[in-house]
C-alpha cells in the first residue's frame, strides 16, 4: 500500500509539472502565487526583526499571561 501511495504521489507530481510546463496560464498562476508567498514571508520576517525579543523576555511574558 505504501508503494502504491508513493507511486501515485510521483505520478501526480510529474503530471502537475507537465501541466504547468505546457500551459501559459498555469505557469503565470504559479509565478503569481510564488510572488505572493514570498511577499508574505518577507512581511513576517520584517515584523519579527522590528521587535526583537530575547528568550528570557519571551518566557517572562508567557508566565505573566498565565497569572
Amino acid at each position: 500500500m505504501e508503494k502504491m501511495f508513493c507511486l501515485g504521489l510521483v505520478f501526480g507530481a510529474v503530471g502537475g509539472a507537465l501541466l504547468v510546463a505546457n500551459s501559459y496560464k498555469m505557469r503565470s498562476l504559479v509565478k503569481k502565487s510564488q510572488a505572493e508567498f514570498i511577499d508574505k514571508v518577507n512581511e513576517m520576517v520584517d515584523e519579527r526583526l522590528a521587535e526583537p525579543k530575547t528568550a528570557q523576555e519571551d518566557q517572562t511574558e508567557k508566565k505573566n499571561r498565565g497569572k
